[in-house]
């Protein structure tokens, strides 16, 4: 199955003001960090969604919500995400 295009990234935002910031997030952050064997995508995507959750940051939530969605996490990601609404 083919990645579907995230509606929630600001990534491109990012690109286009701080082309440098964007290349660095594409080549370390989800080329190196993301890519790396100790964890799965889904586990990163799971601890990820979990701090986020508990700090409260919805609007970085979605972006991940949606890349975990990708990475095979399923129920947790929206029974986290109804139990947080204010």
């Amino acid at each position: 199955m083919a990645a579907r295009s995230n509606p929630y990234s600001t990534i491109n935002q990012v690109r286009e003001l701080f082309p440098k910031l964007g290349e660095l997030t594409d080549k370390l952050l989800f080329g190196d960090v993301w890519e790396r064997k100790q964890l799965s995508k889904r586990d990163r995507s799971l601890i990820t969604v979990a701090a986020l959750v508990a700090l409260y940051r919805p609007d970085q939530l979605r972006g991940h919500l949606w890349r975990a969605l990708e990475n095979g996490v399923t129920l947790l990601a929206k029974q986290v995400f109804e139990e947080r609404k204010p």
